[in-house]
C-alpha cells in the first residue's frame, strides 16, 4: 500500500514535467499552449452551465416533487418480480441524471437499510456499475457540438440495465 501512495504522490508532477520536456523538444510554446487550452476551457465551462442548470434543476423537482416516488412505486412492482429491490429503483433513474443527486439518496438507502444490508450492497453495486447517462451525453455531445447522437442513448440504456443486473448478480454472490 505504500509503494502506490509514494507513486501517487509522485506520478503527477512526473506527468506535468514530462509533458513540459515533449513540448520544449518539440519547440512548442508551452506556456501559450497552456493558456490557450485554459481560454477554450474557460469558454466550455461558460457553454455548459446552461444544460447543468437544467440537469440539476429537472433532478430536484423530480424528487421534491413526489413524482419519482410515484414512478418509482409503479416500477417497483415490477422489478421485484425479477429480483432487483422496488427501494432501488428512484437511485436507479436518478443516477441517469446526476450522481450527485444518486449519492445523496445513496445515503439515504443506507440510513435505512445499512451498508451491509442486500440493498445497501446493490445500490453501491450499482452506483458503480452505471453512468449518467443525460448527463455525459448533454455535456460530451454540446461541448462536441454533435446534434445526431445515433445509437448513443440506447446503447447507455442498455449498458446501464446490463451494470444493474451485474451489481444484482454480484451482490448474491458477495452476501
Amino acid at each position: 500500500m505504500h509503494i502506490l501512495l509514494y507513486i501517487s504522490n509522485y506520478f503527477i508532477p512526473f506527468l506535468i514535467l514530462s509533458i513540459i520536456i515533449c513540448g520544449l523538444t518539440a519547440k512548442i510554446d508551452v506556456y501559450e499552449t497552456f493558456i490557450t487550452g485554459a481560454k477554450n476551457g474557460c469558454c466550455t465551462v461558460i457553454r455548459l452551465v446552461p444544460t447543468l442548470i437544467g440537469l440539476m434543476t429537472a433532478t430536484g423537482i423530480l424528487r421534491a416533487s413526489g413524482f419519482l416516488d410515484v414512478i418509482s412505486s409503479f416500477i417497483g412492482k415490477f422489478t421485484n418480480l425479477i429480483g432487483f429491490p422496488g427501494e432501488l429503483v428512484p437511485l436507479s433513474i436518478v443516477k441517469m441524471f446526476s450522481s450527485s443527486a444518486a449519492s445523496g439518496l445513496l445515503v439515504d438507502l443506507y440510513k435505512t437499510y445499512g451498508t451491509d444490508s442486500r440493498i445497501g450492497l446493490i445500490a453501491s453495486l450499482s452506483m458503480s456499475c452505471t453512468e449518467t447517462i443525460f448527463y455525459t451525453m448533454s455535456v460530451y455531445f454540446m461541448t462536441a457540438r454533435i446534434r445526431h447522437t445515433r445509437y448513443t442513448l440506447p446503447g447507455a440504456v442498455f449498458a446501464t440495465f446490463a451494470g444493474l443486473a451485474a451489481s444484482v448478480l454480484l451482490a448474491g454472490y458477495y452476501s
